[in-house]
C-alpha cells in the first residue's frame, strides 16, 4: 500500500495518546508521506484539521488511530467511503477493535508498504426518521424510550414478520457489534465476516430471544417518542408511531490487519 495519504487521530481527552499521534505523525512525514493530524495535534509538516468531518474531504490511503473502540467508533463514523484503519490501542479499556500496540508501529507500517496485510471489511448499519438518514454506526444502533416511567409498545418488522411486545427498546446490532451490548443482553456472539443483523430485545414483558436475520431493511416502530443511538455516541430523536427505517449501510468498515485471528472479538474479551 503507498501511504502518500494518511490521516492520524487521537482519544479525545488522552495525553499519552496525543503524544503517540505525534510520534506516529513524525514516523510517517520521515517516509514522505501527506499526513492529516485532528485538532489539538499539532506537528511540523503535517496539516491540521480542527473536525473529524474534514475527513470526507480528502482522498486517503489510510487512517490510523490512537485510542481505544470509542476512537475507532467515531472515526468510522466520519468515514463515508472505504478508508481503510488501523487501530492502535492507546489508553483503550479492551480494545475489542484494535489491532496492534503502540510499541508494533514501526513493523506495521513495514509490512503495510510491502503488502504484507490483508482488509477486514465490517457490515455497517444506518437508521433513517422522517426523511433524514444519520450517521452509519459499526455497532448497534439502539431504539429506546424517551419517557422513563412508561413501557413503551414496540412493533419491529422484516421481510414478511412482524413481533410486537411492550419493551424498553431494542438493539439492532451488526456481527462487530455482536460482542457488545447485544452479548450482555444475552445476545448471541457472531463471526464478523457474516452479513447478517441481530435484533435484541431490552427488558421485554415476556421474554423474547434475539434474532439474528439478514442484512435488509428493519422496521421499527416505538407507541411512545424515542431515541436513536448510534454506537453509543450520537443520539436523535423519533416521534410518537414514526417509523424508524434500519439498513445495511452502502460501505463497509474496512480494517487493516497484519495478524490472521479466528473469532477475534471473542479472544480479545478472553474466550
Amino acid at each position: 500500500m503507498k501511504l502518500q495519504k494518511v490521516a492520524i487521530v487521537s482519544k479525545v481527552g488522552s495525553k499519552d495518546s496525543e503524544q503517540a499521534a505525534r510520534d506516529v505523525a513524525k514516523k510517517l512525514l520521515a517516509k514522505k508521506s501527506t499526513v492529516y493530524t485532528i485538532s489539538p495535534i499539532e506537528v511540523e509538516g503535517a496539516k491540521k484539521m480542527e473536525t473529524l468531518e474534514e475527513l470526507k474531504k480528502v482522498k486517503l490511503d489510510l487512517v490510523i488511530t490512537l485510542g481505544g473502540d470509542g476512537t475507532t467508533l467515531r472515526v468510522f463514523r466520519n468515514l463515508e467511503n472505504e478508508t481503510p484503519i488501523l487501530t492502535i490501542n492507546v489508553g483503550g479499556n479492551r480494545g475489542i477493535l484494535s489491532e496492534i500496540t503502540i510499541e508494533e508501529i514501526d513493523d506495521a507500517i513495514n509490512q503495510i508498504l510491502k503488502d504484507k496485510f490483508f482488509l477486514d471489511k465490517r457490515t455497517r448499519v444506518v437508521a433513517s426518521c422522517g426523511g433524514k438518514e444519520f450517521p452509519p454506526a459499526l455497532n448497534e444502533i439502539y431504539i429506546s424510550r424517551a419517557n422513563l416511567t412508561k413501557t413503551a409498545e414496540i412493533e419491529i418488522k422484516f421481510q414478511n414478520d412482524t413481533v410486537k411486545q411492550k419493551m424498553d427498546g431494542v438493539i439492532v446490532a451488526t456481527p462487530s457489534g455482536s460482542t457488545g451490548h447485544s452479548f450482555s443482553l444475552g445476545g448471541p456472539i457472531l463471526h464478523e465476516s457474516l452479513d447478517v443483523l441481530i435484533i435484541t430485545p431490552v427488558a421485554p414483558v415476556y421474554r423474547l430471544e434475539s434474532i439474528v436475520v439478514p442484512d435488509e431493511k428493519i422496521e421499527i416502530i416505538c407507541s411512545h417518542d424515542c431515541n436513536i443511538v448510534m454506537d453509543a455516541q450520537v443520539v436523535k430523536a423519533a416521534g410518537y408511531e414514526e417509523p424508524i427505517i434500519i439498513k445495511k449501510y452502502k460501505k463497509p468498515a474496512v480494517f487493516v490487519r497484519l495478524k490472521k485471528r479466528g473469532l477475534r472479538q471473542m479472544s480479545k474479551l478472553g474466550f
